[in-house]
């Protein structure tokens, strides 16, 4: 599971279909209507939130967003509260980079063109769920060493 700090407008889609499918899958175990992923790392900043529901609704909602604009037909009617705003949850600006990084060599791999955009981000634009704070890598995120 994978949920991106970054803009969703960065993924691929495949990155994109993939994220939307991870999202829901979230969003069902913080509704308690799975048996698995429970523990989950990429949850606990959901799960940290006042309302956990809502924030994984409106990250959701933001993805459904691009592939609308992509021309592909997401059902929003699968989100929870979709489009309510909520209370930011902080990303620190090390786990931004390290996002980026990390779907720069996916899209190497299956997207050069993308690959090639992505190498000339200056300034990282994040789901609007998040906001960037000073920092390194979560302490939650699994880093190949």
């Amino acid at each position: 599971m994978r949920l991106w700090s970054i803009h969703p407008e960065y993924l691929d889609t495949k990155g994109l279909l993939a994220v939307w499918r991870e999202a829901l899958l979230a969003q069902k175990v913080l509704s308690g209507k799975t048996k698995g992923y429970k523990n989950h790392p990429q949850l606990i900043r959901f799960r940290q939130h006042a309302k956990p529901l809502e924030a994984i609704g409106f990250y959701l909602y933001n993805i459904y967003k691009e592939a609308t604009l992509r021309g592909y037909n997401f059902q929003k009617d699968k989100i929870f509260k979709p489009n309510k705003r909520v209370k930011p949850i902080k990303v620190l600006r090390g786990q931004v980079v390290f996002e980026l990084r990390h779907f720069a060599v996916k899209s190497k791999k299956r997207d050069k063109a993308r690959f090639k955009e992505i190498l000339k981000v200056k300034r990282i634009k994040l789901n609007p769920l998040f906001d960037q704070i000073p920092g390194g890598i979560e302490l939650w995120e699994k880093v190949q060493k």
